[in-house]
């Protein structure tokens, strides 16, 4: 069996699984009134079930056990550990609302483990600032807090239907071609599981109404916890130095990829701290917010945001394959992560809050404003003939209730 095949299969075994095994996990949610109630934060308006997660983990799992199998070399018996860890932890957090400082301790400890173990972690910048190999204590601690950061940014960006586990398909695949063009076979196919047993989630996640889930906390750490491997296993100088041979800006890749998730995080936590609060204080601040306020749905938000990230993910490949210097590479990155969060966000609520005043003595928008308010509007037109049609699918008995 070919590297294609192989590929193949695990992605058809992990879909499957967690497509058998949704249905359980929602009748379990539902029998034991594990569901996301609505407030006046979040954006949903009635109960949801919030344990999506432990079904994305039973297609990983399966797709993990059998690539053991049919992978030569295939360890990844600390990965398998780790996402358990974090799978308990988050759905842990949805039951009974952890505080955030044991969160944070488990996911240091998590991380931390990963990194001895495994001997992944970021221990090279490959001439970047005109940095190339660093010291275990700078690798470390600085893999610490980039790994937790990651963790916390999937955590917090699933607001809305089909965003994180929209962004993290994207992103998988996005590191699964990197590890097939460095031929590392073990990377490229827990990549593809990850991605194929997200994507049965996803349906139901964004079409489904009697087979709605939300992945909860435990899908959002444990999806954030592989998004920080792969972070580390491309940068890492055990996959970095196949890489830089090419020109590649390594870290460029990476924050390309992370883009939104990482700088929005980013921000939003600034302006919190800013402001006196918590930077792990729930709000209504995120990329996401601002697009739901402009009248998006949240299938439409999860797209434009997406693209927004896609776009910088192209942009820094243009870069890279014009041969653009690795510096110049991660200053365009970095200059468009800042611009499509911080800049966009805070251009777009000035819009918001300016124009001519209402009878209520509020500010009704400038035109920009009501312009993209129509595109938020155009955006409800997803709910057609074929909208209609995926949601009776996937809200079959077969594949649900």
């Amino acid at each position: 069996m070919n590297t294609a095949q192989k590929l193949i299969t695990l992605a058809l075994l992990s879909s499957l699984v967690t497509t058998v095994v949704y249905p359980f996990v929602l009748r379990y949610a539902l029998k034991h009134r594990i569901v996301d109630n609505p407030d006046a934060r979040k954006l949903h308006r009635l109960p949801v079930p919030v344990m999506g997660g432990v079904a994305v983990y039973a297609g990983i799992l399966a797709g993990c056990l059998a690539m053991s199998i049919l992978v030569s070399g295939a360890s990844i018996s600390w990965s398998i550990m780790a996402m358990t860890i974090m799978l308990v932890l988050g759905v842990w957090d949805d039951i009974n609302n952890l505080p955030a400082i044991f969160r944070l301790i488990v996911q240091f400890g998590i991380v931390g483990a990963y990194m001895v173990f495994t001997g992944y972690y970021i221990d090279n910048f490959y001439g970047l600032f005109g940095i190339h190999e660093i010291s275990l204590w700078v690798g470390i601690p600085l893999s610490l807090v980039a790994g937790v950061g990651t963790i916390n940014a999937i955590n917090m960006i699933d607001g809305i239907d089909g965003y994180s586990s929209g962004y993290c398909i994207m992103a998988c695949v996005s590191f699964a071609v990197v590890f097939i063009a460095v031929d590392q076979s073990v990377w490229s196919c827990l990549a593809v599981i990850v991605a194929s047993a997200l994507f049965p989630f996803f349906m139901h996640n964004v079409f489904g109404k009697k087979t709605k889930m939300f992945i909860g906390d435990g899908g959002t750490m444990m999806l954030g916890f592989f998004m920080t491997i792969f972070a580390l296993g491309t940068i890492s100088l055990r996959r970095g130095s196949q890489l830089e041979a090419n020109g590649m800006g390594i870290i460029a890749m990476t924050l390309a990829v992370l883009c939104i998730p990482i700088f929005d995080t980013l921000r939003v936590m600034t302006a919190r701290i800013v402001r006196g609060y918590s930077p792990f204080r729930p709000d209504k601040s995120h990329l996401h917010h601002l697009f739901i306020d402009m009248g998006f749905s949240h299938l439409g938000a999860a797209i434009a945001i997406l693209t927004m990230n896609l776009i910088v993910i192209v942009v820094w490949l243009c870069l890279w394959l014009s041969g653009a210097s690795i510096n110049t590479q991660t200053y365009v990155v970095i200059l468009m992560g800042v611009t499509v969060t911080f800049g966009y966000y805070k251009l777009m609520r000035w819009q918001q809050h300016s124009g001519p005043i209402g009878n209520d003595g509020r500010p009704l928008g400038t035109p920009m404003w009501h312009a993209f308010c129509r595109i938020g509007e155009w955006s409800h037109k997803e709910e057609g003939v074929l909208w209609h049609t995926l949601r009776k699918i996937v809200d079959t008995k077969l594949f649900g209730l």
